[in-house]
């Protein structure tokens, strides 16, 4: 999601990649959703799941897996509804302890912005000034390292490290420190890499030593935030089968990205790096974006994330690169 008009009192524009309301595309290049997916035995878990009853509330066993993947206590483990979700309730709790002052990165998912602007926080750009910080790597719209990462986790304010696409990067490192990595709040959203966004759970590893305030954080969620099926995914998710489908799948999507760079660079694009299977690349020409979407061809544009002429491509298969590619040469260039 992007979101415009932190800061100056204006209404928030929200967008998204994935489907909109002429459906879901037949060439969505719009969504960071693993194109491989959905992953085989996490699909199957969803599908035997028995929603005739609630979750365990206190979802004891699942705290405990996720604990045990991550090598911390399951004190430190912070269940969501979504990464959304979590943000918002996150940003409520900063500001219900006094906080008023967010940092974010020049281009950043727009629900940290949304939030802070519910919260009436005020942006600002020096870190060592704020509250609340968020940092994601790899980044969403760019899928690069975080430029300011080091210096953001030592200003002093509570650090949320949004780690969507980390089980998704194709290449590079991150650039945080173990050491470094405890001292931040981590956001997990596991169905991006698993292929299978339509389902909603999340969940955050607290800080070394912040188990009080991660309990503060529980007693702000609503009771059940996860239903069965996320459950189920987010146990998949930690399985060795799972884990072992999605480090196959990373070599697929370096090829099926390597195919969508050199394709648009050949006509004309100038692509932008990233150690994620999607990046953002400028059109040679502006781009008749509602003839494309009827062609069945959708786009990321990210005027909304602050990179105006430009587009966020995810890799997908062949087949969708060259529909793309011929939506381009036919249908893709605005009239002037």
């Amino acid at each position: 999601m992007d979101v415009a008009g932190l800061g100056d009192g204006a209404m928030a524009v929200i967008a998204h990649g994935g489907p909109d309301a002429q459906g879901v595309p037949a060439w969505d290049f719009s969504t960071n959703a693993n194109a491989v997916g959905p992953c085989p035995s996490a699909l199957k878990a969803v599908q035997q799941v028995d929603a005739r009853h609630y979750p365990d509330p206190a979802y004891t066993a699942l705290r405990e897996s996720l604990a045990a993947f991550h090598a911390v206590d399951a004190a430190r483990i912070v269940l969501a509804g979504s990464a959304s979700e979590f943000i918002g309730r996150f940003t409520a709790w900063v500001a219900r302890e006094g906080g008023q002052r967010i940092w974010l990165p020049a281009l950043a998912y727009g629900d940290y912005a949304h939030a802070a602007q519910a919260w009436r926080f005020e942006r600002v750009h020096d870190a060592a000034r704020a509250h609340l910080a968020w940092l994601c790597e790899p980044s969403s719209p760019l899928g690069e390292a975080e430029a300011f990462a080091r210096q953001v986790v030592a200003s002093g304010a509570q650090v949320v490290f949004d780690r969507a696409y980390e089980p998704l990067r194709l290449g590079g490192r991150c650039s945080l420190e173990p050491q470094a990595l405890n001292r931040v709040w981590q956001l997990w959203t596991p169905n991006k890499a698993l292929g299978l966004t339509g389902l909603r759970g999340a969940y955050a590893v607290a800080p070394e030593g912040a188990e009080a305030e991660a309990r503060e954080l529980d007693r702000l969620a609503p009771s059940w935030p996860l239903g069965a099926h996320a459950v189920a995914m987010l146990d998949a998710w930690v399985s060795p089968t799972a884990q072992a489908w999605l480090a196959q799948s990373l070599d697929t999507l370096r090829a099926w990205k390597a195919g969508l760079c050199a394709g648009l660079t050949d006509a004309g694009w100038r692509v932008l790096p990233s150690d994620a299977p999607f990046f953002c690349a400028a059109p040679p020409r502006a781009l008749d974006v509602a003839a494309l979407r009827a062609a069945g061809i959708k786009l990321r544009d990210t005027t909304g994330f602050g990179l105006p002429g430009h587009y966020r491509l995810s890799a997908q298969p062949p087949e969708a690169q060259a529909a793309l590619l011929d939506a381009l040469r036919t249908c893709g260039e605005a009239v002037a």
